[in-house]
């Protein structure tokens, strides 16, 4: 029993993607902004910690509507990143203020690799981003968008 159509699903899964895009596109500009001095690693931090937890969520409900919608191939390929974002998440160290701490984020090459995952993800949600809007196409004209029974047509 699906909720709803095959059309909707990637109508939806297109604009939670898009939206994770944004996201991400914002992360990349804070980290860029602290790595210049622009933002001070609390200030930076704050506003990503902040969004931690949307994104997660996000991702988690897309991949349930596809696990609901009998679309395996697609939720189990969106699964590893779930759960990688959810390892991130649960294995914060103890004293941490969350994924970004602005005590560490200077430490030990942390901005680097902050910088490494938020490109990885914007790749792999971009790549995403344009096979959802190949499978909305697809699911589109799967239904027949023209009337083919009209008497008052003539094929040539």
């Amino acid at each position: 029993m699906t909720i709803l159509s095959e059309s909707l699903l990637f109508a939806f899964a297109l604009l939670d993607t898009g939206a994770v895009l944004f996201l991400l596109v914002y992360f990349v500009i804070a980290l860029s902004d602290l790595e210049c001095d622009y933002l001070n690693a609390q200030q930076c931090c704050a506003r990503l910690n902040k969004w931690i937890i949307p994104k997660i969520a996000a991702h988690s409900f897309l991949d349930f509507l596809m696990l609901i919608h009998g679309q395996w191939l697609l939720a189990l390929v969106n699964l590893p990143m779930t759960m990688w974002l959810c390892y991130e998440y649960f294995t914060i160290p103890r004293g941490n203020l969350g994924v970004f701490d602005p005590t560490e984020i200077h430490n030990r090459g942390q901005l680097k690799k902050h910088n490494r995952d938020c490109m990885i993800y914007l790749g792999y949600n971009l790549i995403f981003f344009f096979i959802y809007l190949y499978c909305l196409i697809i699911a589109l004209l799967r239904g027949d968008p023209i009337n083919r029974k009209d008497d008052d047509v003539i094929e040539f």
